[in-house]
């Protein structure tokens, strides 16, 4: 595999970014909390911070891959010691190849220059057991889960919420 480039995504390559999730929510949409159609006018998902912040895997200058973090209580006294990671994305094209793991080790490695981060919050969809296990492998683990959390097309989706503890 070629080197894999992290590189962060700013608010001002939202074009980019949105074409690359786009295809996301479409082809795996059952993984995903959103659609295409909520995230037609939505704003880029975190404000270029480091506290909030979206980081794409390149390979060959090619976009194959995205995640987001923001800190929880970013206007929250009491929730500051969290963040969450959301919007995790890997091209079908390029799944396999460690790319998920490499942008949640990059997250979790910005969120410990964080001094006051103590834990990362997710949610996934209960039956993705792929990305469960990765991120079990990479230590989180589920504390909560939701039935019906959930409903599209007619059918129901639980989530289970997971954390890492810093």
């Amino acid at each position: 595999m070629p080197p894999l480039q992290v590189l962060e995504i700013k608010s001002d390559q939202l074009s980019i970014y949105k074409q690359f999730l786009t295809t996301g929510l479409v082809e795996d949409e059952e993984n995903f909390r959103i659609t295409a159609n909520d995230d037609l006018d939505a704003h880029f998902p975190t404000h270029d911070n480091e506290d909030s912040f979206t980081l794409g895997a390149y390979l060959h200058n090619e976009l194959v891959g995205v995640v987001s973090f923001t800190r929880d209580g970013s206007d929250r006294e009491k929730l500051r010691h969290k963040g969450i990671l959301f919007r995790m994305y890997v091209s079908k094209y390029y799944r396999g190849m460690g790319i998920a793991r490499k942008l949640i080790e990059e997250v979790v490695l910005r969120s410990k220059r964080l001094n006051d981060i103590e834990q990362i919050n997710l949610t996934v969809i209960s039956n993705n057991e792929n990305a469960k296990k990765l991120y079990e492998k990479l230590g989180f683990e589920t504390f909560g889960s939701e039935r019906n959390a959930i409903k599209w097309k007619g059918k129901y989706f639980n989530e289970d919420q997971m954390v890492l503890l810093i």
